[in-house]
């Protein structure tokens, strides 16, 4: 039997062009800006919702997991909720929002919930498009000691008990099996995440969130953390350039050709 769980994350919404601010070396938002579920795990959640749709008898139990304040995760969670999840778990923090945790604690904290929800298959987004580091995953599957199934386009339990994942890679798709327990990253291509209705989310307002206290000693802690020296906007050049008429238009085109190669 599958106990899924899924970590998720809130991010600024990824429709919304994020303010850099150069002097607190970060980005800079408002009150005003909407924030969301990160898009890759919200593709995990989606896929643990499809895996019970089509093998209901193999799924036991679905949660997700966020780590951070209730006031800025409330809204992922419950929206989870409302998707169909059966239980949404808050993992509070000292830090206001959780960014400032560490990768690397941020997986030790995982790893703990791992262990106390009984879990024995971890779905999550490839990256976090906030930190955009891609390495929660192998990190986490380190500490675990769990098999790693990364990019996952296509994921089948199959009959012998494992779970074979087709994964996007660099030189094309790859197929794998793997036995659990064990951790997979979900790309792109796995799915299209499920808008949720309205009166669902009003009757997910009503469900608890389920509140896990997990402290790392001392000895566990990573308080090293990568500085930050400096944050600027990226600089965008477009030349533009009139012509005539098509043949100039060629022209153009050749002598660019031509000057790329020559730089190449």
């Amino acid at each position: 039997m599958l106990r899924i769980l899924v970590p998720i994350k809130r991010v600024l919404d990824p429709q919304l062009l994020p303010r850099i601010n150069a002097a607190k070396k970060g980005f800079e938002f408002s009150k005003n800006d909407k924030f969301s579920i990160n898009p890759f795990d919200d593709i995990a959640v989606e896929e643990s919702l499809l895996l019970r749709t089509k093998y209901k008898d193999l799924i036991e139990s679905i949660q997700v997991v966020a780590i951070g304040s209730m006031e800025n995760n409330k809204d992922i969670l419950r929206n989870s909720i409302a998707k169909g999840v059966d239980k949404a778990i808050l993992v509070p923090t000292k830090e206001s929002a959780g960014d400032d945790i560490s990768i690397l604690n941020e997986c030790k904290i995982l790893e703990k919930v791992i262990e106390k929800t009984n879990s024995n298959l971890v779905l999550m987004g490839k990256q976090d498009i906030d930190k955009d580091s891609g390495i929660k995953g192998g990190i986490l599957g380190g500490l675990l000691n769990w098999p790693l199934a990364s990019n996952a386009a296509k994921v089948t339990p199959s009959d012998n008990g494992k779970i074979v994942v087709e994964r996007e890679t660099d030189n094309g798709q790859s197929t794998v099996e793997m036995s659990l327990p064990g951790i997979i990253t979900t790309d792109l291509r796995l799915n299209v995440p499920r808008y949720v209705s309205l009166s669902k989310l009003m009757k997910a307002k009503k469900k608890p969130i389920d509140s896990l206290e997990v402290a790392l000693s001392d000895e566990h802690t990573d308080n090293g953390k990568i500085e930050i020296l400096q944050v600027e906007e990226a600089i965008h050049e477009r030349k533009c350039e009139k012509v005539k008429d098509v043949d100039e238009l060629l022209s153009k085109l050749s002598e660019t050709i031509s000057s790329t190669k020559a730089a190449a």
